[in-house]
């Protein structure tokens, strides 16, 4: 989920602030992220057409409550938004970027579903999301899917320490828009442990205001990458009078695709792939 700090558009300098993280707390996120690995596994079993999304919110919330876990997103407020977060889950459909909110809304075949889970678990958060078909969808369609998919794969591949973010958001940047695709810039990563959202702020594009705030990779730094990316132009607005969704301006379909992702002394370890750790 983008929040409160996240929606912001400026930047503020990526070196302060930045908390590393001890093996330890890489564990506890990593028990965390498991929970969020389960809840969106459930969440292909589930999605199919005729589902109304509050369903699959309901299932999120038994499964997170059954490790004892606490949902991060309900209960987010943000300035522009009426109230605050409903739900376990952002569900955003088609042109919905992201913070679409689970209701009555029945799911139809050749949709497709962006599902955002972020947890706490011993004080620790995990956050990922993925965009699932709905029965069969549009070559186009997958297209987008795939290549969001792989700018997510890509930054992991790229990952390293001793290497500035700015050079693996230029290839996002390059692998998205050399589809014919765009990447939002009103949305970014974030870094994440103890918060769900902590700095730094972790764009998937560059320009020369983004490089004033660049970062460097360094073991210990835990971040929930998460390219979206839209079929049309990258601008997004309010989608309703709640404040909640965001949709394209020019209501293009869009993906969202997230990990939380540990930097190490070799290279990254990826913390929602339901890998069981130290801590299970």
């Amino acid at each position: 989920m983008r929040g409160s700090a996240d929606l912001n558009v400026g930047q503020r300098p990526a070196s302060a602030g930045i908390e590393y993280k001890s093996p330890r707390e890489i564990e506890l996120i990593r028990a965390a992220g498991r929970v969020v690995y389960l809840v969106l596994e459930e969440m292909r079993r589930l999605v199919r057409p005729g589902v109304r999304t509050a369903m699959l919110a309901e299932a999120a919330d038994s499964i997170v409550a059954s490790f004892g876990g606490e949902a991060l997103f309900r209960g987010v407020s943000i300035s522009s938004a009426k109230f605050p977060f409903p739900s376990s889950l952002c569900i955003s459909v088609n042109e919905e970027v992201v913070h679409g909110i689970p209701g009555p809304r029945e799911l139809k075949e050749g949709d497709i579903v962006s599902i955002d889970c972020g947890v706490r678990l011993k004080g620790y958060c995990g956050d990922a999301a993925t965009t699932l078909p709905v029965g069969r969808i549009a070559p186009d369609v997958q297209r987008l899917l795939d290549v969001t998919s792989e700018a997510l794969d890509l930054a992991i591949r790229e990952m390293r320490p001793g290497r500035m973010w700015s050079s693996i958001a230029t290839q996002i940047q390059k692998l998205v828009e050399g589809n014919g695709f765009s990447v939002v810039r009103e949305f970014v990563g974030h870094g994440i442990g103890r918060s769900m959202h902590e700095r730094p702020n972790v764009p998937n594009f560059t320009d020369r205001h983004q490089r004033r705030s660049d970062f460097e990779l360094r073991p210990g730094l835990v971040l929930a990458v998460e390219p979206m990316v839209t079929m049309g132009g990258p601008q997004v607005m309010h989608g309703d009078e709640s404040g909640w969704p965001q949709v394209t301006r020019d209501r293009s379909w869009a993906a969202h695709f997230e990990h939380t992702i540990a930097v190490t002394a070799s290279g990254v370890d990826v913390l929602t792939d339901g890998r069981p750790g130290a801590e299970s």
